[in-house]
């Protein structure tokens, strides 16, 4: 892999907690300037995750003297926020836009930006279907998924495995969602039958190491609050439930209080992020393993991308054999399983976000 971008060589800008906020005083619709303006539009501006995408955007942005405008929706189902995001864009005559979407809910502005001539690039979430972006800066979401999910398989060595699955939703499509989802199955060697859907898997069964039950699928909305309460849902169904799949870290510390307080031995608490609370809750026992992503180097590359359209005239390409440019992913663990490629806490605070 490439050598990550350090949030420790750029400056660190506070976000605001407004809905909006501008980078920089210069605008390449400013008259007689040739100043190059990026709007970038997350979910949110509260999740970590999303905070440190703004602090290297916004570091990247400085150094090359692009004007960075960000916003966001209020949460991770907030698809109205990002379309009036991108209609403000699309009124400033922005050269382009990184954007992660929230769901398919915002496919249509999207088009209506690129027919505008904007640029659009997706971060950390590849839209569906992939090409209604320009390209995708990205984590292997499915690589992610079926990396902790082989870690879990060879963790159990042989024991039954019952899961419960903590998603984001259950009333739409989010690749990021299903992805991580079907990928930690796949991983686990359990028959995953449509890879774009969630729950239809056989409810009991074969993994590579045993047998297997799934007690079920909550929809958590990607939070510590949603993690807590959607594993006691599941708990209040199977006290037995030893195997625990997060679709982040701040739904994996959720469920960890969750476990703690019913008195619940869990085996495999697995998740995806790579933040610095998340690597310290590794490191603490709370979660077991996590597939670590870079979302600076997503923002960095993002920003850098648009610049060098506008001013060289040259476009990123997908990585080979993907509809996405991949930035890469690390299984982090202090247990590491045979087989499985991971690195140690140490080496997962010294590249985490947040």
């Amino acid at each position: 892999m490439a050598k990550l971008f350090s949030r420790r060589t750029a400056a660190i800008v506070a976000v605001a907690a407004a809905s909006m906020l501008v980078l920089s005083a210069c605008s390449k619709s400013d008259s007689g300037s040739d100043k190059v303006a990026v709007s970038l539009i997350t979910k949110d501006q509260s999740n970590p995750f999303f905070v440190a995408m703004i602090k290297g955007a916004t570091a990247k942005a400085e150094s090359l003297g692009v004007e960075l405008t960000v916003s966001s929706g209020k949460d991770e189902s907030d698809y109205a926020g990002q379309i009036s995001a991108i209609e403000n864009a699309i009124s400033a005559k922005h050269a382009g836009i990184l954007i992660v979407p929230v769901s398919t809910e915002v496919n249509a502005a999207i088009t209506k930006a690129r027919d505008a001539g904007l640029f659009v690039i997706a971060l950390d979430t590849p839209p569906d279907p992939a090409d209604i972006v320009d390209i995708t800066f990205a984590t292997d979401n499915c690589e992610a998924g079926r990396l902790i999910g082989a870690w879990t398989a060879k963790k159990l060595a042989g024991k039954k495995a019952t899961i419960a699955l903590l998603d984001i939703f259950d009333d739409r499509i989010v690749s990021v969602d299903y992805c991580r989802d079907n990928g930690f199955l796949d991983g686990m060697g359990i028959d995953v039958k449509d890879p774009k859907v969630m729950g239809d898997e056989a409810k009991t069964g074969k993994y590579s190491g045993g047998d297997y039950e799934i007690v079920g699928n909550v929809a958590t909305g990607a939070n510590e609050e949603g993690g807590r309460t959607g594993l006691e849902k599941l708990l209040a169904k199977n006290k037995k439930i030893n195997v625990v799949y997060t679709i982040n870290e701040p739904t994996a510390i959720g469920a960890c209080a969750a476990a703690a307080a019913a008195g619940v031995k869990i085996d495999a608490m697995v998740s995806v992020d790579g933040g610095g609370a998340g690597i310290n809750a590794v490191k603490s026992g709370c979660i077991n393993a996590t597939s670590q992503q870079y979302p600076l180097l997503m923002a960095d590359l993002g920003v850098q991308a648009i610049y060098d359209i506008v001013k060289k005239g040259t476009k990123p390409a997908n990585s080979e054999g993907l509809d996405f440019f991949n930035t890469g992913v690390k299984l982090i663990t202090d247990d590491p399983q045979e087989g499985v490629p991971s690195e140690t806490t140490e080496y997962g605070l010294a590249n985490a976000w947040g």
